[in-house]
């Protein structure tokens, strides 16, 4: 399976009508887990860079609830750039795939959810270092 498989995007079905728009969003349903954390990222801008790493047991759903943004998604191997500008749509990134936010409109608000709580070991914030893990486990496949 390629990245892109491995990370695709997610429509959201609009439940809108004239009184305005309504995404529904559920755990185990168009989320491919249970979300046990949910955060946002806002009042970034255009030259900031956040993530810049990647989980060994998180998965996340991105959503850009507001304004855009985007996301450039790496295995080491493959690489691709996905464009937030939607409410209604988001990306899904496995574990152990390495993630940059970036391009934040001054409006954007990038919603993220989780499968897992906060825990800071389990992150990889080092590209040489992630690159390494992924080499390894290469090697054992």
């Amino acid at each position: 399976m390629n990245l892109r498989e491995r990370c695709p995007i997610i429509e959201f079905k609009d439940y809108g009508d004239e009184r305005g728009k309504l995404i529904v969003i559920e755990g185990g349903q168009e989320v491919p887990f249970d979300i046990q954390r949910v955060f946002y990222i806002y009042e970034s801008d255009s030259t900031v860079v956040r993530g810049q790493h990647a989980n060994r047991e998180s998965e996340f759903v991105l959503i850009n609830v507001a304004g855009k943004s985007k996301v450039r998604i790496t295995d080491t191997h493959e690489e691709f750039v996905v464009n937030l500008d939607r409410p209604m749509v988001g990306v899904y990134i496995p574990k152990m795939v390495w993630k940059d936010m970036y391009d934040f409109s001054s409006d954007s608000v990038l919603l993220v959810l989780a499968s897992t709580h906060y825990n800071g070991e389990e992150y990889i914030r080092n590209y040489e270092e992630y690159k390494r893990e992924m080499c390894e486990a290469t090697k054992r496949e």
